[in-house]
Order: structure tokens, then C-alpha cells, then sequence
């Protein structure tokens, strides 16, 4: 029994494999198959997860005998012996067998194989028992209990349960708030125990879609870096559209370490239209790329010589991270719970007691890393919508910050390497005065010569400033190269932050 088992599940394990084999009218080059996944249709869906299962054939003929023939085989079984089959399968494995075919899915379903998956499951004392006290609690439950439900409930239950527990323990996780940065303590150690990755979902015109996983990423102090390369990227000039999106598994397992080869659960981030990259949003070039900026917080590299693809980053900031990366469905993004302002009497209430954090880096080199605390403004600041809230002042030199090394954001693909010059990545964490994250970015930006002339001691060298704006505030950057020493100071540095974000956070009327 345990060989023919054996044999009957290679039989599917090949035709899953068939089925998740592109078409030769795709157009799909050698190998591509290793880094992009293709969803095609509107019925058709192949996840980042399955990407990693693909194999290729020598001889495509066979392939499509081979299921032929394994496909008449399993037709042809009776469903009593596949229903016994599947009772050795563990959960993944069963939603897997439920994507060979019709009568599959129906049989996958059955409940009673997933009353026992979810006894086993969530058994209140399964660490101290056996499996056969396990069959008893399925088998001591009555016949009707079960057949009365519609099938695939207990399949829905399991589910509903386990993503309960992810989100139980998710929060467990993230609780303890470090006092000085106002973010989760233990953001890097959920990273690593939900096994979350990214990837994107890069969209045609046509339809077509091609999902790559995150090559390489690096985590900074209050952010994360992650970055895609390769060769077989897509046209440019065909692609519509690109999601972000957190790729965690389906189900957790706490005594093994994520693979690869589990089902992984979608969690949009961010949509970005590519038309956008146009020469409004470049930010930088070297004698190879051009690096486009789009909100938020996206990178594009594109080789000057042909204007494709060369690579995308994405900086991530820690505030909600893990929350947006893991708790949204593949089309929806992750919802902020509502907010609840603290109200006072205060007179200026709102427009004191913040706290910043802010860093300037790239590819691990940190050029500025500050904290400044007890900011404050006045309702006189009050311009055009925004706040004026003054971090380093123009005319205190002792407030002037220089910047350590040569400022550049370094990049990377398969084959080239290099620095673009004046450009990094900038990291903001703004708390209140009860130390909540009030606003909170990580966005590319560069170093700019001033539109207008600055009041700044622009005799000791040439000015440069760096400006950020989104629909919460804006950050406005000067600094001078000074000649002798060849390093860059910051002069001044002032947030403008929105009148109707302070009013909605803090329940004023300004």
C-alpha cells in the first residue's frame, strides 16, 4: 500500500508540474522560468511561491504524454481510495492536490480529512499527546456534527484560524515600542520569524504578469532596503503598472525555517504607474543608469543605452512594516487601524514637544544619522496649509552638521556595479509629544542646486539642497560643500508639516 502511495503521488507531483509548465507561445526565454512566475487569464493565478516548484522538460512531447497518461490513471481511481490517500497529506500539501483539477478539488475538501488536520492543529493539549489521541477527538465527534456542514468548512475554519494565530502573534511581537525611535523593538526579529520577503508583480499591457522575488536586501537602523536584478526582465515599453507586495507563507510552521517550496500569502504594499518614469521624476545618472524616483518610495534603474529595466530598490520603513507586508490581500493593501487623539486644553497644543530621527544612507554607509529633540513652533509658523517646524537653524552655526564620507547611492545588478553621486536614501521618524510615530517615510532623494539663491554662507562654497513632499509634510535641506576640508555640512534643515495632519492627530482646529 505504502509503494503504490508513493507511486500515485509522484504521478501528481509530475502533473502539477506540467500544470504550472508556461507555454511554448509565451514567450518565455531560456531560463527565465528560475526568477519570473507568469500569471495568465483571468482564471489562472501561479504565486511567487510556486515559481520556485517550475521545472522544465528536454522533450515537451513527453511531458504531455506523461500526464496524459497519468491524468487517464488517476480519472479512472476511486474516489474512496484517494480520499484515503489524501488523509496521510498535511495541510499545504492538501490545498495543492486541490489545484490538479475539478474532482480534486472537491475531494481535497473533505471534512472529514480537515477535521482532523485542524484537531491536530489546535488541540489545546496536542503537545502532550499522541496521533491516535488525536484520531479519537476527530473520530468522537459524530457523523451528522460533520456531514452537516457544506464541504470544505473545516478547510475554511483551518484557515481562518491560522491566520487568526499569525495575526495574534504578529502582535504579540511588534508590542514592546522602543522609547527613543517610538517603532516595534523586535521589527528585525518578526522579519525573520514570519519568513517575509517582497516581491513584485510586474504587469503588461497585454495582461501578462511577471512576479520576481526580492534578490538581496539589507536592513538599516528605521527601514529596509530591498533590492531585484537580472537579465530577463520584461520590455519596458510593454510593461503598465507594478505592485509591491509582502510575500510571507500561508501557514506557519514555528519548528522549521520558511522555504521557498510553501505557499506564500500576497500582501499588497504599493502600486506604481511606469509611465511615470519620465525626466520630472530622475533623480540621477551615472555613465551607465539613470535612477528614477517613484512615490512611494521606489528606485528605478534603467541602462542609458537601451532604457530597460537594470534594477529597482525599494526603501521600506519600519512603521507598520511588518503590519502592511503580511496582513493585506493581493489587491488590497493593509488598512491603519483608526486613530484616536489624545485631546488637551493646551494652548499651542500639537505644535511642541516632537521628536525627529532622521539618517542619510546607501548600500549599508550611513552619512548622517541625527536626533533632535524637543521641536517646537509657534501658530505664527502657520503658512499656506503647513507648519514650519525649524530642526537646524540657518543662522546657528553650532547647529550645522557636516556629513560623513562621500555621499553616492551604490547599486548592483548581475554584471555592473556603481555610485551614483549626491544621491542616497533618507529615513524619517517623527514622534509627537507622547512619542507616537506621527510621520514616518524612507524615499530616494538627491542633492539639487537651489532654484532660488539661499541666504546661507554660500562664500565658503557652492549650495545644494534636497527637498522631500508628500501629502503629510515636507522636508527642505541646505548644505554647502566647503572647498578645504571636501565635505558637505548641513546648514539648515526644517520640516513643513500639514495643518489638517496636526488637526486629524491631535483633534485641533488650526
Amino acid at each position: 500500500m505504502a509503494t503504490g502511495r508513493g507511486r500515485i503521488l509522484r504521478h501528481r507531483w509530475l502533473g502539477l508540474q506540467t500544470l504550472r509548465e508556461p507555454s511554448a507561445g509565451a514567450g518565455v526565454a531560456p531560463g527565465r522560468s528560475r526568477v519570473f512566475g507568469f500569471r495568465k487569464g483571468p482564471g489562472v493565478k501561479f504565486s511567487a511561491g510556486s515559481a520556485a516548484l517550475w521545472c522544465h522538460g528536454r522533450d515537451g512531447q513527453h511531458w504531455e504524454s506523461s500526464f496524459s497518461c497519468y491524468s487517464g490513471l488517476l480519472d479512472r481511481m476511486p474516489s474512496e481510495i484517494l480520499l484515503k490517500i489524501f488523509s496521510y497529506l498535511d495541510a499545504v500539501s492538501l490545498l495543492c492536490t486541490g489545484c490538479v483539477s475539478r474532482r480534486f478539488y472537491h475531494l481535497a475538501n473533505d471534512n472529514f480529512i480537515w477535521i482532523r488536520i485542524y484537531s491536530t492543529a489546535f488541540s489545546s493539549t496536542r503537545s502532550n499527546r499522541k496521533v491516535s489521541s488525536v484520531q479519537k477527538i476527530a473520530t468522537s465527534m459524530s457523523f451528522l456534527s460533520v456531514q452537516n456542514k457544506e464541504a470544505g468548512y473545516w478547510k475554511k475554519e483551518y484557515i481562518t484560524k491560522q491566520i487568526a494565530s499569525v495575526k495574534a502573534a504578529l502582535a504579540d511581537i511588534l508590542k514592546p515600542v522602543n522609547p527613543y525611535t517610538g517603532l516595534p523593538v523586535k521589527t528585525k526579529e518578526a522579519l525573520r520569524i514570519f519568513g517575509l520577503g517582497w516581491a513584485i508583480i510586474l504587469k503588461e499591457k497585454s495582461g501578462k504578469e511577471h512576479i520576481m522575488e526580492h534578490v538581496d536586501l539589507s536592513i538599516n537602523d528605521t527601514s529596509v532596503t530591498v533590492i531585484w536584478y537580472g537579465k530577463n526582465w520584461p520590455c519596458l515599453a510593454s510593461l503598465s503598472t507594478l505592485d509591491l507586495c509582502g510575500v510571507t507563507p500561508v501557514f506557519m510552521d514555528w519548528y522549521k525555517t520558511p522555504t521557498k517550496h510553501r505557499l506564500r500569502w500576497h500582501s499588497l504594499i504599493a502600486k506604481y504607474n511606469l509611465s511615470h518614469l519620465t525626466e520630472s521624476t530622475m533623480i540621477g545618472c551615472d555613465r551607465l543608469i539613470r535612477i528614477f524616483c517613484l512615490h512611494p518610495g521606489l528606485l528605478v534603474g534603467l541602462w542609458k543605452k537601451e532604457e530597460e529595466l537594470a534594477f529597482l530598490m525599494a526603501n521600506l520603513h519600519f512603521h507598520h512594516l511588518v503590519e502592511r507586508s503580511t496582513l493585506g490581500s493581493a489587491t488590497i493593501p493593509y488598512e491603519l487601524p483608526p486613530h484616536s487623539p489624545f485631546l488637551d486644553d493646551s494652548p499651542e497644543y500639537g505644535l511642541h514637544g516632537y521628536q525627529l530621527h532622521v539618517d542619510l544612507h546607501s548600500g549599508g554607509v550611513f552619512y548622517l544619522c541625527g536626533t533632535f529633540r524637543n521641536l517646537f513652533t509657534k501658530k505664527g509658523n502657520i503658512e499656506n496649509g503647513h507648519v514650519k517646524l525649524i530642526v537646524i537653524n540657518l543662522k546657528n552655526n553650532r547647529e550645522h552638521l557636516p556629513l560623513i564620507g562621500k555621499v553616492g547611492l551604490s547599486w548592483k545588478t548581475d554584471i555592473f556595479d556603481g555610485c551614483i553621486k549626491s544621491c542616497s536614501m533618507m529615513d524619517v521618524t517623527l514622534l509627537d509629544e507622547h512619542g507616537r510615530p506621527f510621520w514616518c517615510f524612507s524615499s530616494p532623494v538627491c542633492m539639487r542646486l537651489p532654484a532660488t539663491p539661499s541666504d546661507g554662507p554660500s562664500l565658503l562654497g557652492q549650495t545644494y539642497s534636497v527637498d522631500y513632499v508628500d501629502a503629510e509634510g515636507r522636508v527642505h535641506v541646505e548644505l554647502v560643500w566647503i572647498r578645504e576640508t571636501e565635505e558637505y555640512f548641513i546648514v539648515s534643515l526644517v520640516l513643513y508639516l500639514s495643518v489638517a495632519k496636526i488637526n486629524h492627530w491631535f483633534g485641533t482646529e488650526y
